[in-house]
């Protein structure tokens, strides 16, 4: 399965790094983004593709092992585990919920009206579609967006 998945980190967020790259690799496992067996990035690939420590990269890694998210191989790297489990509709729910209530909020700051804040959010998603379309048989590659 091949994907392009973004993670968003925002140093400034107050949320630990490593914890905001396990956040959302999981939402990328609950969501079929990321399937059981799919393979991700070395440790030394992600820390430089995200600009992060290794030690950042590894306490994540381990992390999402201990929690069953991911399998770590020795001499093979990290996958996602066969038994990784998803979230709940009210969990789901719950993490999107906070992440527009971010951007409700900095809209209203910014002063954009809620017809356009709707409007990119409804582009955002068509190019997020798109570009999954157009990936389909590349490996697993992640890129970051920078939280400012």
């Amino acid at each position: 399965m091949g994907s392009r998945l973004h993670l968003q980190l925002d140093p400034r967020s107050g949320v630990p790094v490593y914890r905001q790259m396990m956040d959302q690799m999981k939402y990328y496992v609950v969501g079929g983004t990321l399937r059981p067996g799919d393979q991700l990035p070395s440790i030394r690939e992600l820390a430089g593709a995200l600009a992060v420590n290794p030690t950042t990269v590894v306490k994540a890694y381990t992390e999402l092992e201990r929690e069953g998210v991911i399998e770590m191989r020795h001499g093979k790297g990290a996958f996602v585990a066969a038994r990784s489990h998803g979230l709940s509709i009210s969990e789901q729910e719950s993490a999107l919920r906070r992440t527009a209530r971010q951007i409700a909020l900095e809209a209203a700051q910014l002063g954009v009206p809620a017809p356009r804040v709707v409007q990119l959010v409804r582009e955002e998603l068509s190019q997020i579609a798109t570009t999954a379309d157009s990936t389909e048989s590349e490996p697993v590659k992640f890129t970051v967006v920078s939280g400012g």
